[in-house]
């Protein structure tokens, strides 16, 4: 019974690979390779951002709720100026991590910029670290699927 479940799984796999090795590649397009930034293989730089708990612990809980609405405020912002293209909190964990950025910026000087202008990031509520990451050039485009599928906002 187990080397009949080993060969169908064996089988189900190489059925896998080939269907996905006949598909057919999309058209390489120029044009919007190099309005993305693309390199060669589709990827270009960001900013990865993980924001943690920061040392501040003492605001009422009125302003920490400010310098968070002014937190998803500037998030919008990024968004607009086509700086944010990924953003989330973080489940419970043991690390104080809160959340990511990953923001569409030639370097971690320019990310550390657009940091500044964060409420709660100034407040040190949150404090971000700033790491190079080589992702698809193409990430931003699915912000405007994003808009089709939210029912409210924060």
């Amino acid at each position: 019974m187990k080397k009949l479940f080993v060969l169908i799984c064996l089988i189900t796999t190489t059925i896998s690979v080939q269907a996905q090795e006949k598909k057919p590649k999309a058209p390489y397009d120029e044009v919007l390779a190099k309005k993305l930034g693309a390199d060669n293989y589709g990827m270009k730089m960001y900013v990865l951002v993980i924001l943690k708990s920061g040392s501040n612990t003492t605001e009422t809980k009125a302003k920490t709720d400010s310098l968070f609405a002014g937190h998803i405020a500037n998030m919008g912002k990024m968004v607009e100026m086509q700086k944010l293209v990924v953003a989330g909190p973080m489940g419970k964990n043991d690390k104080n991590y809160r959340g990511i950025f990953i923001l569409n910026t030639k370097s971690i000087e320019e990310a550390k910029q657009l940091l500044e202008s964060d409420p709660a990031i100034k407040a040190k509520l949150l404090e971000p670290e700033l790491y190079n990451w080589y992702g698809s050039a193409a990430l931003s485009e699915y912000l405007s699927f994003h808009d089709k599928i939210q029912k409210s906002s924060f």
